[in-house]
């Protein structure tokens, strides 16, 4: 189940956000983009704690 968050974060960032969202091939959305990145830093925390 996924549940809303709220976040603020630098606007460059939204700017690279909107930028990878243009071309639907890869992300549907931000929300799509920020669950992959922290799904990233969730497996390498993982990999480093071995």
């Amino acid at each position: 189940m996924k549940k809303p968050i709220s976040a603020t974060i630098d606007e460059e960032l939204v700017e690279w956000l909107n930028s990878q969202t243009d071309d639907k091939t890869r992300y549907r959305n931000k929300s799509h983009i920020i669950e992959v990145a922290l799904e990233m830093l969730r497996d390498s925390s993982k990999k480093q704690k071995r």
